[in-house]
C-alpha cells in the first residue's frame, strides 16, 4: 500500500552524544529543505538529498558510513526508487557533519551502526526522493503551463502525455530546486518497487577494483607529515618519561610528542620512519594499578557473579526458582564467552591539519557527528570552526563508532606541529592492545523437564561486564543495562526470545573488570545465541526429542522465529539422514530486529573439524538489495566462524597478550564452508542485516560437532578444544 506523509508534520528530535564529554546535541529535524548548495549554478540542490546536473548525472547524499556492508548503494536505491531517476546515471557523496550541524541535522543521524543504516533512515530519505520528485515535476508543468497532475515522472524525465512533451531531469533542476515543496507526497507500496528491492550492483564496487578508492590509510595532502603512536599497553597506565633526544636525529623525525597522559608519538616525513624512530625511542611507562589482572582472575570474578543473589532481571515469567526446585529431572550447563577484538583490516586512523582558528579531520568513521565533537574538543576551538571530511571505511564493526581516541590523538598531535596536516596511523600491534573489546561473560541455564521432556522452567544467570556502563552510562536503566539481554527479552521489536517457557528468569549479575569493552559486531547476542541454542540442544538431547522438533514445541507462539528456523532445516534436509561422518545441527536467534537461523554440516575426522555447508535464513521485514543481503550474511558468517574457531584475546599482567594476526587469526578461504543464504521477508518492519545473522554461526556449528563426537563446548575458541 502507498503512504502518504503530511512532510509538515514530520519532524523528529534527534541526539548524538559522544563519550568523554564533547559534543551532546538536540535539535528539531526538519527532513525536507529547499536551500542551494555551494556550486549551484552548474549542479542544482532539489533538496538535502538530491543534487541534479546538467548532464543528468544524480548526486544522493549519503549521511550513513560506508565500510563493506553495502549502506552507500542501499540507502541511493531508496531515495531514487522515489524519485524517479535513471539509476545508470546515480552517484554519490557525504555530506559533511559540520554541513549537518549548519543546516539543523538536515541528514539526521550519521551513526553506522546496530545494523541501523537503512532500518533507521529508509523512511526520510525515501521522503527525499519523492519530494524532488514532485518539486521537479512541478519546474516542468510550470515552464509548460499545465496542471502538474498531467505529468508523470520516470527515468530522469518528465513527460506530459497529453502534449506529448518531455524533458530530462537536468533541464529542470535549477527551477525545480526554487519550487516550494509539497506539503505531502505519496511512497510507494514496495511491492511496486524497480530500483529499490532489486539486486543492483553495487557503486563502490568499481573504484575498489581499479584501485581508485581511498581509504584512510591511502590518504595524501600537501606538505602531509606522518605519525606514530604508541600508548602505554597497561589499562589503566600512562607515560612516566620518554628520551625524545635519543631520536630526534633519525632520518625523517620531526618531532617526538606526548598525548595526553597515555601516549608518545613521533612525527617524520614518512609514517615508516616516524615508526621506526618510535620503535628506538626509550619510553617508562606507568604500569597503573591493574598489572595483577589476569584471564584467570577475571574468571574468578565472574565465576562468583554467577552464584550471587543480587542480579538485574531483563526478562521474567512465571515462578523459575519454584519450578526448578519442584521439578524431578533439572539439566544444568555453564558456557563461557571470550573477549573479543574488531580488528579490522585497516587499523585505526586520521589526518588532522590544525591552525588556532580552524582544525579539519579526514577520517574513516562510523559516526562523523562523533568524530567532529571529538576534533572540537580535542582542538579546542568551537565546533563551528571544526570540520570532519568522512572517507569510506576498511572495516568498523563497532570500532569506529563510539570510540573516536584516534581522532582525539590526530588533533592533539597537529595541535603540536600547526600549519601542516599530520597523519596518523596506529600499528597493527597498536590496534590490537588498544581495543574496545566484545566484553566476557559467562552464563549457567538450569533448565527443568517433566516426564514427558518438556521444558517447565528455564534460569539464565549472566554474569559479566557491561558495555553500557563503560560507554553509554546514560543509556543504563536503574543501573541495569538492557543491552545485556539482546535477544533474551520477552516483549520489543529488537530481539524477543523465540521460546515460550511457562516459568523463566533471565538475569544478570553485573563483573566489570577493567578491559574497556565495546561494541562488536553483533554485541550481546552473539554469546546469548550461543548460551540458548547450544542449551536448547542439550535439553533436547536430555529429553530424547530430536532438536528441531523440541524447538517446535516451545515455538507455537513465535511464527516468525520458527519460520527461520524451518527453512534451513528443510533446506539442509534436516529430515534426511545426512552422508556417512557428516553431521548437522541448528540454531535461531532474532536480533537488531531481524529473525534468523542457521544449519550447520561438519565433518570431525581424527580430531579435525571441517565446517562443510552453512545454510543461514533471515527475515529483515523488507529486503532494499537481495544481492547485498546475500553477500552480508555471508561476510557475517565469515566474521561469526573465525570468532568461533579463533577469537580470543587473554589478558597476563594487566595487557592484552595478542598483538598480531600470528596470535589471533581468522578463517582463510580455504577453510570457509559454501553458504546459502534464504531471504525471507514477511513485511511490515525494518530490520537489520549486517549483524544478526553473526550469532547463529557458532551455536550452529557447536551443536553440529556435538552430533558428531558427543562433545559439549562450552566455551570459546574451537582451537582450545582437543575434538578427538
Amino acid at each position: 500500500m502507498n503512504a502518504i506523509i503530511s512532510i509538515s508534520r514530520r519532524s523528529f528530535i534527534v541526539g548524538v552524544a559522544t563519550t568523554a564529554g564533547g559534543l551532546s546535541l538536540g535539535f528539531n529535524l526538519p527532513f525536507i529543505k529547499a536551500a542551494l548548495a555551494e556550486g549551484a549554478e552548474t549542479a542544482p540542490e532539489i533538496n538535502a538529498w538530491v543534487v541534479i546536473r546538467p548532464d543528468d548525472t544524480v548526486v544522493i547524499r549519503i549521511a550513513r558510513s560506508e565500510m563493506g556492508q553495502g549502506t552507500l548503494t542501499g540507502l541511493a536505491q531508496l531515495v531514487a526508487e522515489e524519485l524517479n531517476c535513471d539509476w545508470s546515471k546515480v552517484t554519490t557523496e557525504y555530506p559533511s557533519p559540520a554541513q549537518n550541524l549548519a543546516r539543523d541535522r538536515v541528514w539526521g543521524n550519521f551513526s553506522t551502526g546496530g545494523s541501523r543504516g537503512i532500518r533507521e533512515s529508509h523512511e526520510y530519505v525515501r521522503i527525499g526522493g519523492a519530494v524532488a520528485r514532485e518539486m521537479l515535476i512541478a519546474a516542468a508543468a510550470a515552464e509548460w503551463g499545465v496542471p502538474a497532475s498531467e505529468c508523470t515522472a520516470r527515468m530522469g524525465m518528465v513527460t506530459h502525455p497529453a502534449s506529448d512533451r518531455a524533458t530530462f531531469y537536468g533541464q529542470l533542476a535549477a527551477a525545480a530546486a526554487r519550487m516550494t515543496p509539497p506539503a505531502n507526497v505519496t511512497l510507494k507500496d514496495p511491492k511496486d518497487w524497480t530500483i529499490a528491492g532489486k539486486p543492483l550492483p553495487r557503486l563502490d564496487t568499481a573504484d575498489k577494483l581499479n584501485g581508485s578508492q581511498v581509504y584512510g590509510v591511502d590518504l595524501k595532502l600537501p606538505n602531509m607529515l606522518n605519525a606514530a603512536i604508541r600508548a602505554c599497553p597497561y589499562f589503566g597506565g600512562k607515560v612516566e618519561s620518554f628520551d625524545a633526544a635519543a631520536v630526534a636525529s633519525m632520518p625523517g623525525v620531526r618531532t617526538v610528542v606526548q598525548v595526553d597522559e597515555t601516549a608518545v608519538a613521533v612525527v617524520a616525513d614518512t609514517w615508516w620512519r616516524a615508526k621506526t624512530a618510535l620503535d628506538a625511542l626509550p619510553v617508562v611507562w606507568d604500569e597503573g594499578p591493574n598489572r595483577q589482572v589476569t584471564s584467570a582472575s577475571i574468571a574468578a570474578m565472574l565465576e562468583e557473579g554467577l552464584g550471587a543473589n543480587d542480579a538485574f532481571i531483563g526478562a521474567e515469567q512465571g515462578d523459575a526458582g519454584a519450578a526448578l526446585s519442584a521439578a524431578d529431572r533439572t539439566v544444568t550447563a555453564t558456557y563461557a564467552f571470550p573477549y573479543q577484538n574488531h580488528a579490522t583490516m585497516e587499523p585505526m586512523n586520521a589526518t588532522a591539519l590544525y591552525t588556532p582558528e580552524r582544525c579539519e579531520v579526514w577520517v574513516p568513521t562510523q559516526n562523523g557527528e562523533a568524530s567532529l565533537a571529538a576534533a572540537a574538543e580535542a582542538a579546542g576551538l568551537p565546533v563551528q570552526q571544526c570540520e570532519v571530511h568522512k572517507i569510506h571505511l576498511g572495516g568498523g564493526f563497532g570500532r569506529r563508532g563510539n570510540f573516536q581516541d584516534y581522532v582525539r590523538q590526530s588533533v592533539s598531535i597537529a595541535r603540536q606541529v600547526p600549519g601542516a596536516p599530520v597523519k596518523l596511523v596506529w600499528s597493527r600491534e597498536e590496534d590490537m592492545l588498544h581495543g574496545a573489546y566484545h566484553p566476557t561473560t559467562r552464563c549457567r541455564l538450569t533448565g527443568a523437564l517433566d516426564a514427558d521432556g518438556n521444558l517447565t522452567a528455564l534460569h539464565m544467570r549472566i554474569s559479566g561486564q557491561s558495555i553500557l556502563a563503560a560507554v553509554r552510562p546514560e543509556g543504563m536503566q536503574n543501573g541495569m543495562d538492557p543491552v545485556v539481554f539482546q535477544g533474551l527479552v520477552l516483549n520489543g521489536t529488537e530481539g524477543t526470545l523465540g521460546y515460550t517457557v511457562d516459568n523463566l528468569l533471565v538475569d544478570h549479575a553485573m563483573r566489570n573488570p577493567p578491559i574497556p569493552p565495546g561494541f562488536w559486531r553483533g554485541v550481546n547476542l552473539n554469546q546469548n545465541a550461543l548460551y540458548v541454542e547450544c542449551f536448547m540442544d542439550e535439553l533436547a538431547h536430555a529429553a530424547g526429542v530430536d532438536p528441531l522438533a523440541f524447538r517446535r514445541k516451545l515455538m507455537a507462539n513465535h511464527p516468525k522465529h520458527l519460520a527461520v528456523l524451518e527453512a534451513v532445516a528443510e533446506r539442509i534436509g534436516w529430515d534426511t539422514p545426512p552422508a556417512a561422518g557428516i553431521h548437522r545441527g541448528l540454531a535461531q536467534i532474532m536480533g537488531f530486529g531481524s529473525y534468523v537461523a542457521a544449519a550447520a554440516e561438519v565433518s570431525v575426522t581424527d580430531g579435525q573439524l571441517r565446517i562443510l555447508r552453512i545454510v543461514a535464513a533471515t527475515d529483515p521485514g523488507h529486503v532494499v538489495n537481495p544481492a547485498q543481503v546475500e553477500r552480508q550474511v555471508e561476510g557475517s558468517f565469515v566474521y561469526g566462524l573465525s570468532a568461533c574457531i579463533y577469537g580470543e584475546c587473554t589478558v597476563n599482567g594487566g595487557r592484552m597478550e595478542q598483538e598480531n594476526f600470528d596470535s589471533y587469526e581468522v578463517v582463510r578461504m580455504a577453510d570457509m564452508p559454501a553458504v546459502e543464504t534464504i531471504i525471507l521477508p514477511s513485511g511490515g518492519f525494518w530490520g537489520g542485516v549486517g549483524e544478526p545473522t553473526i550469532a547463529v554461526a557458532a551455536p550452529a556449528v557447536l551443536n553440529a560437532i556435538f552430533a558428531a563426537t558427543g562433545k559439549r563446548i562450552r566455551t570459546l575458541p574451537l582451537k582450545n578444544h582437543d575434538l578427538a
